[in-house]
């Protein structure tokens, strides 16, 4: 898995690809947290090359979404498609993000 993270006009930007196991959720977590406890509300997670998230990543985004919106801001998903999006509605967490 990569990601790659940056900042544009006070908006964190995350890309990820590849799979998302609880060991790659662990570390997305603990670089999230990082920029929530800076300050950073806003964040975009480009997510077009993610073949695979199991339940651990899914917790991750909806953790870093819960804390985003108590502090004013939300996260909002890019680009996800075939199983991820599957994923995404059967757990109805496209209801719970802003999706790109």
């Amino acid at each position: 898995m990569f990601q790659e993270f940056s900042v544009v006009d006070n908006e964190v930007q995350v890309t990820l690809t590849g799979s998302i196991y609880v060991e790659e959720a662990t570390a997305i977590r603990a670089k999230l947290i990082e920029y929530i406890d800076q300050g950073f509300r806003r964040f975009v997670i480009t997510m077009q090359n993610v073949d695979y998230i199991d339940s651990s990543g899914l917790g991750v985004l909806v953790a870093v979404q819960k804390r985003a919106v108590q502090n004013g801001g939300g996260v909002a998903i890019k680009g996800i498609q075939g199983i991820v999006k599957e994923l995404f509605e059967l757990t109805r967490l496209n209801k719970v993000f802003e999706i790109l």
